[in-house]
């Protein structure tokens, strides 16, 4: 698909440079989408900017721009508006000419310039522990960023930093040695529900029983020492917890490639070295700290970032640190996204800092945070089970299969439909797993939203059942008759079919918001808004009872509208539906 902002870009600076000289500074993007459709399809206010560079009324210079670009292929006559604002409004020619081209070939998508390598940091759940409600968003909103990169062109890499190192197995391996130590040397000795028993009742002891400590400390000990049989029981223990993760991605059709924390122990030492070389190391109480700048405690002290404590082990920082080096030494990338909730940021915040002292982070490499809020219940609190349980990630999403196929069978019943057993659990289970992440996605990431099985099921409004509903539908209508959407001559002669037409040419440009702001929620509120625009397009323009050219046309921009939407809820992890 053709992004007409760039073009139109082009053919801007072309023509200022050709006026003004090549020196000149631009900024890089001069042209916007207009605010009000009364304006045009798109503004441009560079003559405003250029006022005082080139002492000349702002008004006179975007005259003397209109005079000289070359244009008239794509849009209107320009017109000039309050101060200096040129308005854009595009051919009708132009518009049936590329809608045209992307019937034809339906590769014809804005790419990036410049491909990056992308990793991308989510999910990271722990070993020995379920995944809970937690764990949703940034598995749901991670998984959508990357696919958006990847339809744009990166090289995305999909990292899953698993919590499967640290004293929590030295607590867990001492206790399961007086406990169950079959669980130790046998594989799937255990369900995953089991271990997370033990796993609490572990930490009770190491919370109340020095002597449990000492041990427990000890076993973290022997593992780091890679010790055979610590090592062998460390391994079951990360299996049978792999087993559980991946049934919930297979779940959410979720592709992650494992680098726990584990896997940069052997890396560690190295951190230790480099910021002794960049006399970043100061000893504080015992531990190996490097002192923040811009972060003090209470009585306006600096902070300290631990990198090594009393006893000689290591901590998460230590790792983030690893982490970060191998990923740009020997993953070579130049962007890096952390997508975890927002309580963390002081955290990346701290560690970036030490990172960029060190020069392990150089201006070459991009690093960001991408924060999230809380999965918040219909009482406005943290989402949880009545009984104030963290709510299983696997049981919210039975749960949603289930009520979407309570409503589907309801509503066959309502229609007189009789539909065979496959389709209904099909039909369930894409309805129930689209709605959890569409319901997600659709809401700004940095903010919480409030958990509803009654509002993301719903068939009204911006949700899951509502998308896949109009794909459907849309389907439906360009299935009736036989054609080739390549073979057809695009006819637009209905304002309605222009304002269309402009939505379906828009993909582009939001998916390049969605690159550059990382919100999901742009793409879902796009999708919302195309299909309501083709639902006005549908009831204004007769497609079957059209003339042959002009039904054609029009059943042409019904597959196309299909085709965006299945590409655009695809971003979204979401799987379509040819009927509902």
């Amino acid at each position: 698909m053709i992004l007409i902002v760039k073009q139109l870009n082009q053919k801007f600076i072309q023509t200022i440079k050709k006026l003004y000289g090549q020196q000149l500074e631009l900024p890089d993007n001069l042209i916007f989408s207009a605010s009000n459709p009364q304006f045009g399809d798109y503004q441009c206010n560079i003559a405003l900017a250029l006022a005082k560079q080139v002492t000349n009324n702002p008004r006179n210079i975007a005259q003397l721009i209109i005079d000289n670009l070359e244009i008239d292929e794509l849009c209107q006559t320009p017109e000039i508006a309050g101060p200096g604002f040129i308005n854009l409004t595009l051919k009708t020619k132009y518009l049936e000419s590329l809608i045209k081209k992307i019937l034809i070939n339906p590769d014809v998508i804005a790419k990036v310039d410049n491909p990056e390598i992308i990793i991308v940091d989510f999910s990271s759940p722990n070993i020995a522990k379920e995944m809970h409600v937690g764990h949703l968003r940034s598995t749901i909103i991670g998984d959508s960023i990357a696919r958006v990169l990847e339809f744009r062109g990166h090289r995305v890499i999909r990292l899953n930093h698993l919590g499967d190192w640290g004293t929590q197995f030295g607590m867990l391996i001492a206790y399961l040695r007086e406990s169950y130590p079959n669980a130790l040397s046998t594989a799937d000795a255990l369900e995953i529900g089991d271990l997370v028993d033990f796993y609490k009742k572990a930490k009770e002891k190491f919370d109340q029983d020095e002597f449990f400590r000492d041990t427990a400390r000890a076993e973290v000990v022997k593992l780091q020492a890679g010790i055979e049989q610590s090592l062998k029981a460390w391994q079951l223990l990360c299996e049978q917890s792999r087993k559980e993760f991946q049934k919930i991605y297979d779940i959410l059709d979720i592709q992650l490639t494992e680098r726990g924390e584990s896997f940069y122990n052997p890396y560690l030492d190295e951190i230790i070295r480099i910021l002794e070389i960049h006399s970043l190391l100061e000893e504080n109480e015992g531990a190996q700290c490097v002192f923040l700048e811009g972060f003090t405690n209470k009585e306006g002290n600096r902070l300290p970032l631990i990198v090594r404590k009393s006893d000689g082990g290591y901590n998460y920082a230590t790792t983030d640190l690893a982490a970060l080096e191998y990923r740009i030494k020997n993953e070579h990338a130049q962007r890096i996204l952390y997508v975890t909730d927002a309580g963390q940021s002081s955290h990346f915040e701290q560690v970036f800092q030490v990172a960029k002292r060190a020069e392990i982070l150089t201006d070459k490499v991009k690093v960001m945070h991408v924060p999230f809020g809380l999965v918040l219940g219909e009482n406005g609190k943290k989402l949880k089970t009545r009984s104030g349980e963290t709510i299983k990630l696997r049981e919210l999403l039975d749960e949603a299969i289930k009520r979407a196929k309570l409503d589907l069978e309801n509503r066959l019943m309502e229609e007189g439909r009789t539909e065979d057993q496959s389709f209904i659990e099909e039909v369930a289970t894409k309805v129930g797993i689209g709605a959890v992440k569409y319901a997600d996605l659709s809401q700004n990431r940095i903010s919480n939203y409030v958990f509803s099985f009654d509002k993301m099921l719903s068939l009204q409004g911006n949700t899951a059942p509502y998308m896949l509903y109009a794909y459907a539908r849309i389907q439906g209508i360009s299935r009736a008759i036989d054609f080739d959407p390549t073979k057809i001559q695009i006819i637009l002669e209905e304002e309605t079919e222009l304002v269309l037409v402009k939505a379906l040419l828009k993909l582009p440009e939001i998916l390049q918001e969605v690159e550059k702001e990382l919100l999901p929620n742009r793409l879902c509120d796009y999708l919302y808004d195309l299909s309501r625009k083709f639902n006005k397009f549908y009831e204004e323009c007769p497609v079957l009872k059209s003339s042959p050219n002009l039904r054609d046309s029009r059943l042409g921009l019904c597959y196309l509208t299909a085709r965006t939407l299945k590409t655009g809820l695809s971003l979204l992890g979401m799987k379509t539906l040819e009927r509902m």
